[in-house]
């Protein structure tokens, strides 16, 4: 969603749907339940982001990139590794429709053309959207390392 604020309205909204209509809930199979859950969160959120228009796990992005706990973030200079917060600051970064593919590929394991289904958008448009997004990271965490490179130069000095 961008921030926690948004975040945290979204989820409301969702659990507030399924408490409403849980009534109305008929289970066909074994996990059908979560299944009917994660479908209406997911609708939620993406009917938030289109009703908000707002601009504002985890692949291997960028070879040799390690994923730290954000508890480790002990020296910064130890590396070019990456916080799990640091890495979900920069996917908030993405625009709007690049950061819904993204999330909807990588985090919830959609196909595309389930996620075009659900944005009323082609399987290519998904496709390429994500490919862009993937693009995005990339240079940011280039950009990243390179600062990360120069300061840990300049502090050893």
């Amino acid at each position: 969603m961008g921030n926690r604020e948004d975040a945290e309205d979204v989820l409301h909204d969702g659990f507030m749907k399924i408490i409403l209509n849980i009534g109305k809930f008929k289970e066909r199979q074994p996990g059908s339940l979560e299944a009917w859950m994660r479908k209406i969160m997911v609708n939620t959120a993406l009917k938030y982001i289109r009703d908000h228009k707002k601009e504002k796990v985890i692949i291997d992005l960028y070879p040799g990139l390690e994923i730290k706990d954000d508890s480790d973030d002990q020296n910064d200079f130890d590396g070019c590794d990456f916080s799990k917060d640091r890495l979900m600051g920069l996917i908030r970064e993405l625009p709007v429709g690049y950061r819904t593919v993204f999330n909807l590929y990588v985090m919830e394991n959609y196909t595309h053309k389930e996620i075009g289904e659900m944005l009323g958008i082609s399987e290519n448009t998904s496709k390429s959207q994500l490919s862009k997004a993937r693009s995005f990271l990339r240079k940011r965490l280039k950009e990243y390392q390179k600062d990360m490179n120069y300061a840990k130069a300049e502090f050893n000095r």
